[in-house]
């Protein structure tokens, strides 16, 4: 067993509540922008002190819609600045939030507001209030439905359904709530302290019915303002950031926490069709997001070089940002290395900055792993992307690289005032005030969850440096077993081979086989690339062409490159490249983009028996 704990930074007082924030910081500095809605192409300024007013506005809209102190009020939509006021304006009426991805099926929706026992919903447009609508007998406790986009042509209240469209959510509750005065606010917020329940988060449910995870004001106060004291050359006087991940997701709902905490400034950016133009627009001094996005990034420039005649440049210039990089772990560059470093910052790495904004130097990534390689490629570029790991049950990050800490392959030190664990068989345990309090309605889980000693067992198995820095090796109940008795953790073969900008994901198969395999899938606009520069035909889709010799022979080289860091019995001996990518839309991902094992391998069954021919055992 290894441990290892970060003196404390900060401390939460026990009457402490999100809410105080926004009447604090209003108070000294009511002009100070803090948000930006967006308005079609424009970004509207919100400040500090029309923030506390529609928070207040909306809250007491809520009252006068019967919430009481308690009640669960839940929020179904993509982020926008809506989002945020309602989040407050629940909390500021002494209630509980329950986000739901706006991906989410209808059985989903009907588990969540039937399990967190919500009233009122508050839905983003027509679409999604229909999905409700669909669902809504078998869910009696739902009582309200509000729409936050009206429809142009509603003109009155649907009573019968309890739906509200005929204008936005926020408006009409602010019309309510004008006959509530603000000593109810006043008295339901006094029913509030640190221990009380803030939101009930469900995870994304990669296996069985996702638990709602109970998170107190406690944890989301720590969390945020540990995050912050922790990354002092992040969050200045002066940052800003685009927030394009779902507020479902405890990640995003950190960040916001962090901003409104930190009187920084927060954008929005509700479709990531128009990530990149935000970007331009909004020019954010820092960004919040999960390793695909970084990918992305880098496998389009990648891969538009390429087509464009420019692919030596662009590979050329990407290896010396990676040699460039890992030359700062031993010693630094010697000088020829800095000058093809200048040369490049010209050529490439400036227009790839450019990409994510232009102003920023660094960002924080979470949800999943981040190849090393990808890590060293960003910070050579001049972008410092610092890899954190953190669960639900963690309110977000437990651990974080820092500038000044950075070890690439690792998910760094934890935070301040958090213990990090290493039990006798390999898990990741984790212990502090950013725990949540247990899952809703689920006692068993909850102890299983929770030990006598104050830790949470994360079911992750983890490396602990003796200086702190964690290493993530897998997941207890995804090691695969071979016939022969090997376990084999796929997490990481998985992120090498998916390094490679053709291949979007690849799932390691072989529990009780004679030997590891893998779903492969690509990237549809690299594929289409490659078909054009192959000579393929144009209308040749990538079901024509999953046998390919030539396409299955760049997919080889991505498993050779993983195969070349573990031994035979853990290599990958086959792979089949599969007709389609997997999407959140068919179920194959869950929101927070993590793979559903269960449903590929049932849903791929036959092409996993193709790749264990009868009788062969090699």
């Amino acid at each position: 067993m290894r441990e290892y704990t970060s003196a404390p930074a900060v401390s939460i007082a026990d009457d402490a509540t999100l809410t105080d924030a926004v009447l604090r910081n209003a108070g000294r500095d009511p002009d100070h922008v803090l948000l930006r809605r967006k308005d079609g192409d424009r970004f509207i300024p919100i400040t500090q002190a029309q923030f506390r007013d529609a928070m207040h506005a909306t809250a007491r809209g809520l009252v006068a819609r019967g919430v009481t102190p308690g009640d669960r009020v839940g929020i179904l939509s993509r982020s926008r600045y809506e989002w945020t006021v309602l989040d407050y304006a629940i909390w500021a009426a002494g209630a509980v939030t329950v986000p739901i991805y706006e991906t989410s099926s209808p059985d989903q929706i009907e588990w969540i507001l039937a399990d967190a026992g919500v009233e009122v919903l508050v839905v983003e447009d027509a679409e999604l209030a229909g999905r409700v609508a669909s669902i809504r007998a078998d869910v009696p406790a739902l009582r309200d439905v509000l729409v936050i986009e009206a429809e142009p042509s509603a003109t009155s209240t649907d009573d019968s359904a309890g739906s509200s469209s005929a204008a936005g959510a926020l408006a009409i509750l602010a019309e309510a709530g004008a006959a509530v005065d603000e000593g109810q606010l006043t008295a339901a917020r006094a029913t509030q302290n640190a221990d009380s329940l803030a939101t009930i988060i469900y995870t994304s449910g990669t296996t069985a019915r996702p638990k709602g995870c109970e998170i107190t004001h406690r944890a989301l106060l720590f969390i945020a303002d540990d995050t912050v004291a922790m990354l002092p050359s992040m969050f200045t006087q002066h940052s800003s950031t685009l927030l394009f991940l779902p507020l479902a997701h405890v990640f995003a709902r950190m960040l916001q926490v962090g901003v409104v905490q930190g009187a920084f400034e927060l954008s929005y950016s509700p479709d990531t069709r128009d990530l990149l133009a935000d970007l331009a627009h909004t020019r954010p001094t820092f960004l919040l997001a999960v390793p695909r996005v970084f990918e992305k990034v880098h496998a389009g420039a990648r891969t538009k070089a390429h087509g464009e005649g420019r692919g030596r440049i662009f590979d050329a210039a990407e290896q010396t940002a990676v040699d460039y990089s890992e030359s700062l772990d031993h010693g630094g560059p010697g000088l020829g290395l800095k000058l093809r470093h200048r040369v490049f910052d010209k050529l490439v790495y400036g227009k790839l900055r450019a990409a994510l904004g232009g102003r920023a130097r660094i960002a924080v990534s979470g949800g999943a792993p981040l190849s090393p390689r990808l890590g060293h490629f960003y910070r050579g570029i001049g972008f410092i992307v610092l890899e954190g790991y953190g669960l639900t049950e963690t309110t977000a990050p437990a651990t974080a690289n820092r500038p000044g800490a950075i070890r690439m392959g690792t998910v760094g030190q934890p935070l301040p005032g958090v213990t990090v664990r290493i039990a006798d068989d390999g898990e990741v345990l984790i212990r502090g005030p950013l725990l949540f309090r247990g899952y809703r309605n689920n006692e068993t889980a909850t102890k299983e969850a929770l030990d006598s000693e104050g830790f949470l067992h994360t079911g992750d198995l983890g490396e602990l440096d003796d200086d702190g820095f964690l290493r993530i090796v897998g997941r207890k109940k995804e090691l695969l077993v071979t016939a022969g008795g090997k376990n084999v953790a796929p997490a990481p073969l998985e992120h090498i081979i998916t390094s490679s900008p053709l291949i979007s994901q690849a799932m390691l198969v072989g529990d009780g086989r004679p030997y590891i395999a893998a779903l492969v899938t690509l990237e549809p606009d690299a594929f289409e690339r490659w078909r054009d520069q192959a000579g393929r035909p144009a209308t040749a889709s990538l079901a024509d062409l999953a046998d390919d010799p030539q396409l299955c022979a760049e997919v080889q080289k991505a498993v050779d490159t993983a195969n070349a860091t573990v031994s035979r019995a853990e290599s990958v001996r086959r792979f089949v490249i599969l007709p389609e990518d997997f999407t959140v839309e068919g179920g194959e991902l869950t929101p927070s983009l993590k793979v559903r094992r269960s449903l590929v391998l049932k849903r791929y069954a036959d092409a996993v028996e193709s790749l264990y021919p009868t009788g062969e055992h090699r």
